[in-house]
């Protein structure tokens, strides 16, 4: 793929719900890479993009000012110690698999999250789902564990594999978290 200056990422805004839902939905309903049985409404998804918005990144992919794929960090777990993990979702349009637009989304998304403090990135993975799995692997990411048919959709039970990347070693006590905000300065 070939950056072309009319393609880009940047950051999310609620008013981009429905052009991300646009991306979403096939997933939800042709495929197991998303355990949701049910299409949002737009207000739905961007009531959940406001609740991410407020402390961690989230990015678009846009190609010719048309939203083709989007990232997404959010809270690894809701209790106060696991504050320094965050859990990490990706999404590119059908068409536009196998052209670097995920790669440079995680990318982003990781050096925002560095910058930020987390210490540890999760993926949840359907398994099996050797596509994403290597692209985890490519960027350092390593298999930690699987709840074996712990989902079911489409007809069959699921595996989830945990994914989890070190951003920074974990020793002594962790630094201050930073809101996207604050590390932009907005």
């Amino acid at each position: 793929m070939e950056y072309t200056g009319k393609d880009k990422i940047r950051f999310a805004t609620v008013d981009d719900a429905a052009a991300i839902l646009a991306v979403y939905a096939p997933y939800i309903r042709q495929t197991t890479i998303t355990y949701e049985y049910e299409v949002p409404t737009v207000e739905e998804f961007r009531t959940r993009m406001q609740e991410i918005l407020s402390f961690f990144p989230y990015l678009v992919y846009e190609e010719e000012g048309r939203i083709v794929g989007y990232a997404y960090a959010s809270k690894h777990h809701e209790r106060a110690a696991f504050m320094w993990g965050a859990e990490i979702s990706i999404y590119v349009e059908g068409t536009h698999h196998g052209n670097g637009i995920a790669g440079l989304l995680y990318d982003q998304m990781m050096e925002y999250l560095y910058k930020q403090g987390i210490y540890k990135v999760y993926a949840l993975i359907d398994s099996p789902n050797e596509k994403s799995e290597q692209f985890h692997k490519k960027r350092g990411f390593q298999e930690i564990g699987c709840l074996p048919k712990t989902a079911y959709k489409l007809g069959k039970w699921c595996d989830l594999k945990y994914y989890e990347k070190d951003l920074r070693s974990c020793k002594g006590k962790p630094q201050e978290l930073r809101s996207i905000h604050e590390l932009l300065g907005n």
